[in-house]
């Protein structure tokens, strides 16, 4: 059964051509990149802490305990590091962490993005070349030769269905990110405003 799958695996692969070999790459680091987003995201949403207990830490100046990893956790872990004790240099150090962890969701999003458009267009190029190779069997034998033709044919539809394959998950993930960035985003600059009366 496992042999079968891949046996037909391979040959659908070989059957596309070389153009299938830049396409499979973009996939696989698109997806590496996806469930690293993947992963980091949902660490900043479980064992989180709420904004009244962060600015109770804040408050005693102690920080919160490590099975907390949330987003506001981490706010509050990174401020009390480079905390002063002088409110005023306070106020600063607190809204350039926030501007460093909200900076911290944007890496590999566009990247991401960029590789999911980048598959369909490799699909196209393998469409053009599996067409210009049909051309070629109709140059030479005309179009009495339909085996030949069929291979031609057969390396256009199998990029173009590949390209297509990889691109259309890789944009829904990159919309999804970049839901979950932007609520990140929002959760840390709304619990930075919050701590501020407690400095």
């Amino acid at each position: 059964m496992i042999k079968d799958l891949l046996f037909s695996i391979e040959r659908y692969l070989q059957s596309g051509g070389t153009i299938m070999i830049p396409i499979l790459t973009i996939s696989f680091f698109m997806w590496l990149l996806i469930l690293n987003r993947v992963l980091f995201f949902r660490r900043l949403y479980i064992r989180n802490i709420s904004r009244d207990m962060a600015g109770e830490l804040v408050k005693n100046n102690r920080e919160p305990d490590q099975t907390f990893q949330g987003a506001n956790s981490l706010l509050v872990r990174e401020f009390l590091k480079a905390r002063s004790h002088d409110p005023e240099l306070d106020d600063f150090i607190l809204d350039e962490t926030v501007v460093r962890l909200i900076s911290s969701m944007d890496p590999h999003l566009a990247t991401i993005r960029i590789l999911a458009g980048i598959a369909p267009l490799l699909g196209l190029l393998g469409t053009v070349t599996g067409m210009m190779d049909t051309f070629d069997v109709i140059t030479i034998f005309g179009t009495g030769n339909a085996k030949a033709m069929a291979g031609g044919i057969s390396i256009a539809l199998i990029t173009t269905q590949t390209g297509l394959m990889v691109s259309i998950p890789g944009l829904y993930m990159s919309g999804f990110l970049d839901r979950r960035a932007r609520n990140l985003k929002y959760r840390i600059a709304a619990t930075g405003m919050y701590l501020k009366r407690f400095l």
